[in-house]
């Protein structure tokens, strides 16, 4: 995703979306902090420029919200709140938007509501 060229970068956004579906929770359990990194170049990737790069970005990140449980996945977004690019803490939100709406009561109890509230704040 890190290449110049936008075409080689559209397939690898591509590629991520097919690997969220696929593995779904399973990229949360890795040791290493791939997905992390894989993450923070959508977020890029989606406040970009190149106007189709930026759609296929989306298209990912919301193949990450459907594919990844919920919970999960609001504790991975915590630290783009506060990212210092003013742009992907916009995308961060509007991905952690679509998590909690997809979680419903029960699940923003047992995140807690409190921790909700703050993250929106910190925004």
């Amino acid at each position: 995703m890190k290449n110049p060229r936008s075409a080689l970068c559209k397939t690898s956004i591509m590629a991520s979306s097919d690997i969220f579906k696929v593995f779904g929770d399973q990229l949360l359990d890795s040791t290493i902090n791939a997905f992390d990194n894989l993450f923070l170049q959508l977020l890029l990737k989606a406040s970009q420029g190149k106007r189709f790069v930026c759609e296929e970005a989306d298209r990912a990140l919301n193949a990450m919200v459907k594919s990844v449980t919920p919970l999960p996945l609001l504790n991975k977004l915590r630290p783009y709140v506060s990212h210092s690019n003013p742009r992907v803490r916009a995308k961060a939100a509007i991905t952690i938007s679509k998590s909690v709406s997809k979680m419903g009561l029960e699940g923003m109890n047992e995140f807690g509501l409190v921790s909700l509230v703050q993250m929106a704040a910190d925004f």
